[in-house]
């Protein structure tokens, strides 16, 4: 454990504050609203997320791989969501077996990510066929000089708030077998130029064939 994880564990929240006021929770909310079933979210770090998951939830799975930021999220879990499972487990490595959850919830996570398109396969395997994903993510600027800008600030990125703000997230997302549902293209309120550009949406695995479902 570095004193650099600590320190974000304890910053975070003091850093999202004027972005979440301004706009972020409310993409939180809108992101969240309706979901169901068996929910696992990974990265949920302090858990943002919590106070927006509605009462049709049936379970709720949280894994974050920091200590720090563990420690911060069991007690906001114990405030919010006193039911949720909280695990130290990191998004490429999910302890889970396969088609386990109905979602999966993914919030200013894959851009931090070790590996991203492992993280990607992770999700699709522990996901039920037609599960869907749902996210708001950082994402590479569609026009070349805003992805320019990303690219030359991405070092300061990385030391700030840890993540990747240039990475091309919907293709991962595409890439890994996942077929996107609902996609709205936006920008992170109150947040510098290069890591503005976001996607929030829903995505989803295959659907079991007529002939697997009569097999199953």
């Amino acid at each position: 454990m570095s004193l650099r994880t600590k320190f974000f564990a304890l910053a975070y929240d003091r850093q999202m504050a004027k972005t979440e006021k301004a706009g972020l929770r409310a993409l939180r909310e809108h992101l969240l609203a309706g979901l169901s079933g068996d929910v696992l979210e990974i990265g949920a770090g302090t858990g943002a997320n919590l106070s927006c998951y509605g009462p049709a939830i049936r379970s709720l799975t949280l894994t974050e791989p920091e200590p720090p930021m563990l420690r911060r999220l069991e007690h906001a879990a114990r405030e919010h969501r006193p039911s949720a499972l909280v695990l130290r487990a990191p998004a490429e490595d999910l302890p889970f077996d396969d088609h386990t959850f109905d979602a999966a919830v993914s919030t200013l996570v894959l851009c931090g990510v070790d590996d991203q398109p492992r993280a990607l396969r992770e999700l699709r395997r522990v996901l039920r066929p037609g599960g869907q994903l749902l996210f708001i993510e950082h994402q590479r600027a569609d026009d070349t000089g805003t992805a320019r800008l990303q690219d030359r600030m991405n070092w300061l990125n990385r030391i700030v708030v840890c993540c990747d703000c240039n990475r091309p997230t919907l293709d991962s997302i595409k890439a890994a077998g996942f077929t996107p549902a609902r996609l709205e293209h936006t920008a992170l309120p109150r947040a510098p130029k290069f890591v503005r550009p976001a996607i929030l949406g829903s995505a989803t695995t295959p659907a079991l064939k007529p002939s697997e479902s009569a097999v199953s």
